[in-house]
């Protein structure tokens, strides 16, 4: 049985070529396409891709749609930067749409905001606070490849390594400070900070969330 699978990153590189034929085309030969982020698994756009663009991004193994107003294929990040890693690519039920699993960098939206659904109708009482590292390290990243007048952390990169450091130096002062003081909302508020202040260091060194983690878990053994 066909699993729906149309191409899977895995340690042989799966990728299924003949399953673009049980895809179901409009009229105008596309089929719309979800992109969802495969760390976080937030939604992150939609789009709309044919035969030539899901073709391109097997190969590429990055996201390439093809633009309905301008009647032309367009890989994600091209010009941004904000490029789409294909980690999967997935047919549904009825063969008419297509999920694309991705790593993000950046954001998605052509806004600024880390998706494309940010509108809000109805909204979840609760905060969503799953996976906030990985969103605010991506919008770093963006605040470093396209600047924005007035913004404090671009304000940090122009600086550069030393005025990052002396940042995360007073920071960690303070953390402690809190801490001697035994207050729980003061050092919240200075742990929070010190955790941005990191993370721009991170982006501004080139290190990932990833990397972290990893070594995390290296030393579970």
């Amino acid at each position: 049985m066909r699993d729906n699978l149309i191409t899977e990153k895995t340690l042989e590189g799966k990728i299924d070529l003949d399953a673009i034929k049980n895809l179901k085309f409009d009229e105008k030969g596309l089929i719309p396409a979800i992109a969802q982020d495969i760390d976080t698994k937030e939604v992150l756009m939609l789009a709309y891709m044919n035969e030539e663009s899901i073709r391109k991004t097997l190969s590429e193994k990055r996201a390439c749609y093809y633009s309905r107003s301008r009647q032309q294929l367009w890989t994600k990040g091209l010009t941004s930067g904000n490029i789409q890693e294909v980690k999967g690519l997935y047919y549904d039920c009825d063969a008419d749409s297509i999920l694309v699993l991705v790593k993000q960098s950046g954001v998605a939206c052509h806004t600024g905001n880390y998706s494309c659904f940010f509108n809000p109708i109805m909204e979840k009482e609760k905060i969503d606070t799953k996976d906030v590292l990985e969103k605010l390290y991506a919008l770093l990243e963006d605040r470093k490849s396209n600047p924005v007048e007035g913004s404090y952390t671009n304000y940090l990169f122009d600086k550069g390594l030393d005025k990052i450091l002396k940042k995360v130096g007073e920071e960690s002062a303070e953390v402690i400070i809190a801490a001697k003081n035994k207050s729980k909302e003061e050092m919240t508020y200075e742990i929070s900070d010190l955790v941005y202040h990191t993370l721009v260091l991170m982006v501004n060194s080139g290190v990932k969330i990833e990397d972290i983690k990893k070594e995390l878990i290296s030393r579970e053994k």
